[in-house]
């Protein structure tokens, strides 16, 4: 079982952040907090959060920098918009195995480093997930 613990973000493919980043500030009232390049998957990502404090939910916008990259290759067969929907998680190792043991096929059957604060990530693939790509963020860990 998952056991999510809340919606760390949802992504959402874009062709250029620069042109919807008026839209998600102006329209959406989202909070821009920047944007990183994340070479090893050839994009750029533009984190923004809505709601108030406590109570935020991120939104990713994904910006492919090659023709070859995972979200240009999305783009192309889908257009631009839902990308992924990722939930926070205790013990992302643990979650993993219990979906592996479940028959829940993964992308990634280890943990990776993900962007965002430093943590640990994976994904869920998509016919696992009922069309719906779905990425676990694991909670910090204590040191």
């Amino acid at each position: 079982m998952i056991e999510a613990k809340q919606i760390n973000h949802i992504g959402i493919a874009v062709r250029s952040i620069e042109e919807q980043r008026e839209f998600y500030e102006k329209t959406v009232g989202a909070r821009f907090e920047g944007v990183h390049e994340v070479a090893s998957q050839s994009c750029r990502v533009a984190f923004f959060l809505v709601g108030p404090p406590g109570y935020e939910v991120r939104l990713e916008l994904l910006e492919a920098t090659t023709r070859d990259a995972a979200v240009a290759r999305f783009i192309e067969e889908h257009g631009e918009g839902l990308h992924h929907i990722a939930y926070t998680v205790e013990d992302l190792d643990e979650r993993l195995g219990e979906l592996a043991s479940a028959g829940v096929k993964l992308v990634d059957l280890a943990p990776r480093q993900g962007i965002y604060h430093n943590r640990r990530i994976a994904f869920l693939e998509l016919e696992s997930s009922h069309g719906v790509m779905t990425e676990l963020c694991e909670l910090k860990r204590e040191s």
